[in-house]
C-alpha cells in the first residue's frame, strides 16, 4: 500500500483498523492523522468539512454511547490509482445509551444498527466520504417514533431557520474524488437491478433475487425473499413516483474465499407526491442518498443490505411542509 503506514496489511485492514483505533480505542486525536484536513463527510443528515466538526461529533457520540462497538462486516473496494483507493465498508454497531445527547437523557437502552460508508483514501488518510447511518433504527430502539423525534430535533436545533439542514445537491460540497467506480460485472449487475426497480420494473426482483435472499433494510429490519424485497422498494418508490434515480457510484469485486460482491451508492431526488413509506403526500422536494451492498450466488442476488436515513427524509418533509 504505497503512501500508507507499513502496519496496514491491505485495504480492509486499514479501513477496519483506523475505525477501531478512533472509536473503540479512543484514539480520537488520530483523526488529525487519518482524516484529511479538508475532508468532506456527507451524510443524509448534514455535510461537514474539516476535522474540527468531525472530532466534535465523534466526542459527542462517544459521550452518549461510551461502549459503542463498530464491527466490520465487509469492505468492498477498488484501486483508483497506484496510490489511492475507494472503499465501501459495512459496519454492524452496538451501543448502550448511557449519556445525555442528541437522543435525550440517558435511558440505558441497548441498540444495534448498521452504517454503510464510502471512503476515498490516499497518503495514509481519508480525503472524501459518503456515509449513511440507520438513524431510524436508533430512534425506534430508544422507544421513540421517528416523526415526533425529528420534529423535536428541529426545535432543539433552534427551529426551521437555524437547524442543521439535511444534505441536498444545493448544500453538497465538492471533494477531490470525482470517480464513479470500476467496470466490474457485479457492480453493473447491482446497478442494473436498482435502476430497473426505479423505473417500476419490479419483475426484476423475482428474476434476479434468490428466492431465499437475506435482506437488511432501514430500521434494522430483516427480510427474506422476493416479497420482502418488493415491499421495501415498492414503498420507497411509491412515495416519490416521479423522482429521478441516479447511480452515483458502483463497485464490483471478485475475491478468493468470498462471494461475488457489489456496492452501489445511489440517489433519489424529486417530489413527495405519492402514498408509500412516508405517509400522506406533501409535494415537498426531497433528496435521498442511499447505499446498497449485495452478494451474488448461483441463484442470483443472495444477500442485500440497503440503508437510507429516514430521519433526514422526514426532516426535509417537515421543514418543506411547515408541519412543525
Amino acid at each position: 500500500m504505497p503512501g500508507f503506514d507499513d502496519r496496514w496489511v491491505d485495504v480492509p485492514d486499514y479501513i477496519l483498523g483506523i475505525t477501531k483505533s478512533i472509536w473503540e480505542d479512543r484514539g480520537i486525536h488520530t483523526l488529525h492523522r487519518y482524516y484529511g484536513p479538508d475532508l468532506v463527510v456527507r451524510s443524509p443528515a448534514s455535510v461537514i468539512k474539516g476535522n474540527t466538526g468531525i472530532i466534535a461529533a465523534t466526542e459527542a457520540t462517544l459521550a452518549e454511547f461510551p461502549d459503542r462497538e463498530l464491527l466490520g462486516e465487509d469492505v468492498i473496494w477498488y484501486p483508483t490509482d497506484d496510490k489511492s483507493f475507494l472503499s465501501s465498508h459495512r459496519l454492524s454497531c452496538t451501543a448502550t445509551h448511557d449519556g445525555p445527547g442528541m437522543y435525550g437523557a440517558p435511558t440505558g437502552r441497548k441498540i444495534a444498527y448498521r452504517i454503510l460508508a464510502d471512503c476515498w483514501c490516499r497518503e495514509n488518510g481519508v480525503h472524501d466520504e459518503w456515509l449513511v447511518r440507520d438513524q431510524g433504527a436508533i430512534v425506534r430502539q430508544m422507544g421513540q417514533d421517528v416523526i415526533p423525534w425529528t420534529r423535536d430535533l428541529i426545535a432543539r436545533e433552534g427551529g426551521p431557520e437555524a437547524c442543521i439542514k439535511p444534505m441536498t445537491p444545493a448544500n453538497d460540497m465538492p471533494g477531490p474524488y470525482t470517480g464513479t467506480g470500476n467496470n466490474n460485472a457485479w457492480g453493473q449487475a447491482l446497478a442494473d437491478i436498482l435502476s430497473q426497480i426505479a423505473t417500476a420494473e419490479f419483475s426484476v426482483i423475482p428474476e434476479s433475487y434468490d428466492r431465499a435472499a437475506e435482506l437488511a433494510y432501514p430500521g434494522h429490519v430483516c427480510g427474506v425473499g422476493h416479497t420482502d424485497a418488493d415491499r421495501f422498494w415498492m414503498q420507497l418508490h411509491a412515495a416519490f413516483p416521479n423522482a429521478r434515480f441516479s447511480v452515483d457510484h458502483q463497485i464490483g469485486m471478485d475475491e478468493p474465499l468470498c462471494a461475488a460482491r457489489a456496492a452501489v451508492r445511489w440517489s433519489l431526488h424529486g417530489t413527495h407526491s405519492g402514498w408509500g413509506m412516508f405517509g400522506t403526500p406533501t409535494g415537498v422536494d426531497v433528496y435521498i442518498m442511499g447505499i446498497t451492498h449485495a452478494e451474488f450466488g448461483r441463484n442470483g442476488l443472495r444477500r442485500e443490505w440497503t440503508l437510507i436515513d429516514e430521519t433526514a427524509i422526514w426532516k426535509q418533509i417537515l421543514l418543506g411542509s411547515g408541519d412543525l
